[in-house]
């Protein structure tokens, strides 16, 4: 008898298991509730625009509301700590301008992440650099500003944004060309507006700043060199190492701003499948006309470049800078 209850226990127990064996896996829903974008600027910026501008579309793709939040303050470091501090699940997303403002959080902002903690889901609003003089200042082409900052000791003066690629790229010819920095009456300032009406309004002689957004101030310019390999249509401006070639120097062409989204690496790490269909949501907005044409309408940039390579133009833009950053000091 014995034996008989325990072959029919073993029997009911392997059932068991083969009916649980049996039940249906249930694939994990993601995202099965809002996302929220994170803007590491205020309202009304490149950043912001881009980000109002592409929550509706890539909320389509996700099938899920997406919200927009601003958190501004110390140039995108307390944005980046709140990501690096919020759970890693794929629910809060990073939408910034992160070339050149991370790189400056860690190399002068005293930032205790590096840029590796962050994985770069796509970066699709790029930005060159212009170089321009007023156009009342008399110089009509790079070597001739140059010569004059040389041949004149504080006269020259010029405006930039503090801690731009446009700031490291004036400090970088300088220092090619072998001129004393303090030769240059560089003013530094806090936004492009400010560093553009400085120009404009005839207080420096000349500007290097983001070429997209200047052209309300164009007719007060005459464009020297667009910080580029290739001419671009917008602007008729030699390439910088171009514009160089008479004075036989040649400098690297650093990337101006670089908006996009990330998300923090260890959220990538621990869910590659969530962090592909992030992703695919952004590819697949950007490859709707509808959505090109609206941010087309805006001046906004739209391209895909992919997490790949966004990735690998993060590293290179933080070592370039890295390289150059006692320039800045």
């Amino acid at each position: 008898m014995l034996n008989i209850i325990n072959k029919s226990a073993l029997l009911v127990g392997a059932a068991a298991m083969l009916s649980t064996l049996a039940l249906p896996v249930v694939a994990e829903e993601f995202p099965d509730r809002p996302v929220n974008m994170v803007v590491g600027f205020g309202t009304g910026g490149s950043a912001d625009r881009m980000t109002r501008t592409m929550s509706s579309f890539v909320a389509e793709e996700l099938g899920v509301p997406v919200q927009v939040t601003n958190r501004p303050g110390a140039g995108t470091q307390v944005s980046a700590n709140y990501i690096l501090n919020m759970p890693d699940d794929g629910y809060t997303l990073y939408a910034s301008t992160f070339a050149p403002y991370l790189t400056n959080t860690i190399l002068s902002g005293g930032a205790d992440y590096s840029v590796d903690d962050f994985s770069y889901l796509n970066f699709q609003w790029f930005d060159l650099d212009l170089i321009a003089a007023n156009k009342d200042s008399g110089f009509e082409d790079l070597p001739t500003l140059l010569e004059a900052i040389r041949d004149n000791p504080g006269e020259v003066r010029g405006s930039v944004v503090q801690g731009s690629a446009g700031h490291l790229m004036v400090r970088l010819l300088l220092d090619e060309a072998g001129i004393p920095q303090d030769n240059l009456n560089l003013v530094t300032y806090n936004s492009g507006g400010e560093a553009r009406s400085a120009v404009a309004g005839q207080q420096v002689d000349f500007v290097s700043i983001s070429a997209q957004g200047s052209e309300g101030i164009r007719e007060f310019l005459t464009p020297l060199a667009i910080v580029n390999d290739e001419r671009i249509d917008q602007w008729d401006a030699p390439p910088i190492n171009e514009a160089l070639a008479d004075m036989d120097l040649e400098v690297p062409v650093l990337q101006g701003s670089m908006r996009g989204f990330a998300v923090t690496s260890e959220f990538e790490r621990q869910h590659p499948e969530r962090f592909e269909i992030l992703a695919d949501a952004i590819q697949n907005a950007l490859a709707r006309k509808e959505v090109q044409d609206q941010l087309e309408s805006q001046d906004i940039g739209g391209v895909w470049v992919g997490p790949e390579r966004a990735n690998e133009l993060m590293r290179e833009n933080y070592e370039t800078f890295e390289k150059y950053a006692h320039l800045l000091n």
